[in-house]
């Protein structure tokens, strides 16, 4: 698993449904049918602006050998469909990387003394809880602060087991270099599941606790 990936997964998870509201929520996380960790995260409305407050950390054993850490914390935020302000940081195996950032009246710019990286003024992360997200075709990759092109599919029908009940959901498949994610939404928007390509044909699997 690389933690690019997982970086591009834990940067928002929230449904539509939940603005204008505080909420929580926590998922568990499956590499294929093995459990490796939690993926939580809080939402407060701040009236104009959402403040996101996202954490997930996971662990892959085989036998008593830990074959991958990660752990991820992140804060965004948000007025409209436009990031306000962003700080992520992420420990994959030992590694740490930072990324700091925040919207000027015609950038958004990282703050890193060593980066005059500069992004346009209305940028939005992989924020799955805003239904605007399905339309964009650049996401920023809170890792790396990098803007990235995305496709998205059409939304098809579909069955999903949410909390072990089936649920009439919505589709819709997420494409980029390299990066391919499955999404679930139901009728009324609310997101209800993702998938996630892994190395080796695997597949990153997130479920409502």
């Amino acid at each position: 698993m690389k933690a690019k990936d997982l970086a591009l997964i834990v940067c928002a998870f929230m449904p539509i449904a939940a603005f204008g509201a505080d909420r929580e929520w926590r998922f568990k996380v499956f590499l294929d049918n093995k459990e490796i960790g939690v993926h939580s995260f809080a939402l407060e409305d701040q009236g104009a602006e959402r403040r996101i407050e996202i954490a997930a950390d996971f662990e892959y054993k085989l036998l008593f050998l830990t074959l991958f850490e990660y752990s991820h914390r992140n804060t965004e935020i948000w007025s409209g469909d436009c990031l306000q302000a962003i700080e992520a940081t992420t420990v994959s195996n030992g590694e740490s990387s930072e990324f700091t950032a925040k919207r000027t009246s015609n950038a958004f710019l990282p703050i890193a003394a060593d980066s005059d990286a500069e992004l346009p003024s209305c940028v939005m992360s992989f924020a799955y809880w805003n239904p605007s997200f399905l339309d964009q075709e650049r996401l920023l990759d809170p890792q790396t602060g990098q803007l990235l092109d995305v496709a998205v599919s059409q939304p098809k029908p579909d069955r999903l087991l949410v909390k072990g009940a089936p649920v009439s959901a919505r589709h819709y498949r997420l494409e980029g270099d390299g990066l391919g994610i499955s999404l679930w939404y139901s009728e009324d928007n609310e997101w209800l599941g993702l998938e996630v390509d892994a190395v080796g044909g695997r597949t990153l699997r997130y479920e409502l606790l």
